[in-house]
Order: C-alpha cells, then sequence, then structure tokens
C-alpha cells in the first residue's frame, strides 16, 4: 500500500522501534502542515492510507471525495470529530481507531500546574538577562508564586485523565473538588474526593481548574464568559484537553478582565499556533505546543497500533475498522467501472 503519515512535525515516526511494522509498503512522511481543500487533495491523492497524528489534520467530507485511491484511514489514539465517520463510510473508506493512554496528558498537566503556580519558566528565562528571583521587570507581575498544599483544585471531567490529575492533587496535599456529569460526580465522591454543590461555586471556589472532557457537540463552547468571570483573580485556568471547550473568544477577555488571573494551556483551536496570536501576548499565560500526547512511549504506543492496524487491514482483517458497515469494496467497484 501507498502510506502517508501526516503532520509528524518532528520527524518522529520513522524512528521509533514499530516503523518496522510498515516494512514492505510505500511509506511518505509530511513533517509540514497543509490546510486549504485544493493543497490537501492533491498531497493526499496518491495515497491508500493516511496515518493521522490525532486531530492535527481534519478530514472532512469535501476532501474525501477528491481522494479516489484511499481506502484507509488510521488513527493515532481515539477519533475526536476530526473525520467525517459517515462520509468516509458512504465513500466505502475504512477508519481503523488506535488506543490512547491518560499518563502523558495527565502529567504534562500537573507539569504546567506546578510551573504556573511557582512561575518557574519566567523565573528561568530573566535568569539568563541577570535578573535574580525576577519573574518580571512589571511590578504588578512580579509577585511570588504559590504553593499548592491546602489549595482547592477544581477538575472538570472525571474520566482517566482527571481522575490521574485527582490523585496527583491528593498526593501534594490540595483539596480536589469535582464537577461534571453526575455519574463523574458520583465517582468523584466515591474515590474519597469531593462534589462541586453547583457549577457556579466549583468555578468561584477554584485555585486552580482544569477541564478534561471530550470535544463533542454538547461540550463545545462549555466553558463560557460567564463562567470564567466566577473565577479568582488569584486563580489558575488550565486546559490540556481542547481548546474548543471554552466559548471562542471567552478566555482571552477574562484573563484581560483579571479573572482569573492566570492560565497554563496545551490545545488552541488553531494549530500550529500563529507566533502573532493573542494569548502568546498575554504575560499571564503560560502556553505550550500542544504536548499533552508528544511523548516518547506515548508515541510508540500510538504508532504501534496504527501500523499494525494497517498491515492487518491489507491482510484482509478488519476487527479494528472503526465504521463495521463501511463497504471496503466500493473503491474497487468504482475503480473498475470508470
Amino acid at each position: 500500500m501507498k502510506i502517508a503519515i501526516l503532520d509528524d512535525y518532528q520527524n518522529a515516526s520513522s524512528g521509533i522501534k514499530s516503523y518496522q511494522i510498515l516494512n514492505g509498503h510505500e511509506v511518505k512522511v509530511f513533517n509540514n502542515t497543509t490546510r486549504g481543500l485544493g493543497q490537501l487533495a492533491i498531497r493526499l491523492a496518491p495515497f491508500d492510507a493516511l496515518v493521522l497524528i490525532r486531530e492535527r489534520t481534519a478530514l472532512n467530507r469535501a476532501l474525501l471525495a477528491k481522494l479516489p485511491n484511499l481506502k484507509l484511514i488510521s488513527q493515532t489514539g481515539k477519533l475526536a470529530g476530526h473525520v467525517d465517520v459517515a462520509a468516509a463510510t458512504e465513500l466505502g473508506i475504512a477508519i481503523a481507531e488506535g488506543v490512547g493512554s491518560p499518563t502523558a496528558p495527565a502529567e504534562l498537566t500537573w507539569a504546567l500546574i506546578m510551573a504556573a503556580a511557582r512561575k518557574v519558566v519566567p523565573y528561568a528565562n530573566n535568569l539568563r538577562d541577570g535578573l535574580w528571583q525576577t519573574a518580571s521587570v512589571n511590578p504588578q507581575l512580579n509577585g511570588l508564586g504559590f504553593v499548592l498544599k491546602g489549595r482547592t483544585l477544581g477538575i472538570w471531567g472525571y474520566g482517566k485523565i482527571g481522575q490521574l490529575v485527582a490523585g496527583y492533587g491528593r498526593a501534594f496535599g490540595m483539596q480536589v473538588v469535582v464537577w461534571g456529569s453526575e455519574t463523574s460526580r458520583n465517582k468523584a465522591v466515591a474515590d474519597g474526593y469531593a462534589a462541586a454543590a453547583s457549577r457556579e461555586a466549583f468555578f468561584a471556589e477554584a485555585d486552580v481548574l482544569s477541564v478534561h472532557l471530550r470535544l463533542n457537540d454538547a461540550t463545545r463552547g462549555i466553558v463560557t464568559a460567564a463562567d470564567l468571570a466566577r473565577m479568582q483573580p488569584t486563580a489558575l485556568f488550565v486546559n490540556t484537553s481542547r481548546a474548543e471547550l471554552v466559548a471562542t473568544g471567552a478566555l482571552e477577555q477574562a484573563l484581560t478582565r483579571g479573572r482569573p488571573g492566570y492560565a497554563a494551556l496545551d490545545v488552541f483551536e488553531s494549530e500550529p499556533l500563529a507566533p502573532t496570536s493573542a494569548l502568546l501576548r498575554i504575560p499571564t499565560v503560560l502556553a505550550t505546543p500542544h504536548l499533552g500526547y508528544v511523548e516518547q512511549d506515548s508515541y510508540e504506543l500510538y504508532f504501534r497500533h496504527a501500523f499494525q492496524n494497517i498491515v492487518d487491514f491489507a491482510a484482509g482483517k478488519f476487527d479494528a475498522i472503526h465504521n463495521p458497515d463501511f463497504q471496503h469494496n466500493a473503491r474497487n467497484l468504482r475503480s473498475e467501472s470508470a
């Protein structure tokens, strides 16, 4: 098969151990991203299979219809709305979903919380410029960091990642409070944590608030400007899940108004994030380039499954196909009739 691995910014996929699974296939690795429909269609048209690195490229109906050779989309990790499953099924394109792990994103979440709380990045950067124990040359931003022990950690979404982050909070002596579905709140209480009395109280009382929700129609824009306005001026808002969980523009406006006072972000509505982004110009924002899953062990896991799914598909095995009703003969029939 002719296989394309998309958006491998660090050229990491060909260096992992599992790459050898694709021996015998023709593989092209793309290290840069293109967004336009026409450009993407030209780039991807020759390939039988695409390997997607999470949601870095969206495959909508218009694009899929322009890829006559495409038989398989092999997803690293889980699907998250960036592939039009219905369109792929109608066009006879199989989708193989991979596996995920909560460890790397949970650990990054905690790293961001600790770095933001203690202002590690600005202190370190200013030290290189000869400034000792200086978080900012702006007196208003040159305050002290804070410890986590005794403070309140709010977690919205008590899935696998949220549960790990809650455990880290407990280990650091934080009061962990969970918000989310009734099932999530009940599970958190059963695990010894507190459930917030209300959504309003959840945002108002958290010293650190981290969202861990899947992005879908129900959760898109679920964090509103009114929610953020309830946060304390000293509070930290953390998002390593999906930028689209927050209403467009709401976080930038909230930070400008000082509620919450700080944010630590690993996800953005448009990625790669442009250097002109307004978020990068707000000094109280700690931003990282979507590193939640960009980690050695995670890549080995994700790519091993994605590559094996391709090999299995080529051998006529369809057990891992996400859209089981796909017409895998549609491409051949269409080619024969052309």
